[in-house]
């Protein structure tokens, strides 16, 4: 049985949002509306994506709030699909969600490795789309 308070990190019973993720041992994470998953390679159809202000937006959010790290932390690669993105880590980085006040996202510490990015999903009338966060 998977324990949700260690895939989470939440197991200190805590809600503290200055307390960071940390992915260092974990193959999963989720911060608002996508999730992370270690993998051990990237597909050969995919093209680096550009920066946006010294960081990489790994999903944008309508207001403004994006989920992003910074340029020199890693690198950003876009699939054909829209939903899904790879990030390579060299070194650490720190997937953040840039929104002042108390409801941001956690800060999630990545260490060296390639993740799979994945942003959700909700069924509308109209279709699939990607959840606003």
């Amino acid at each position: 049985m998977i324990n949700l308070n260690n895939l989470f990190n939440v197991g200190n019973g805590t809600a503290d949002k200055s307390v960071p993720i940390s992915m260092v041992g974990r193959s999963f994470a989720i911060q608002g509306d996508i999730a992370l998953t270690r993998v051990e390679s990237i597909p050969l159809e995919v093209t680096q994506d550009g920066t946006d202000k010294g960081r990489y937006i790994l999903a944008h959010s309508e207001t403004g709030h994006h989920h992003a790290v910074l340029e020199d932390e890693g690198v950003l690669y876009k699939t054909e699909d829209p939903m899904v993105a790879y990030l390579v880590v060299d070194n650490m980085a720190n997937l953040k969600h840039y929104k002042p006040g108390a409801d941001a996202h956690r800060t999630v510490s990545l260490d060296k490795g390639i993740y799979r990015i994945n942003r959700q999903r909700e069924y509308t009338p109209q279709g699939l789309r990607a959840v606003a966060d």
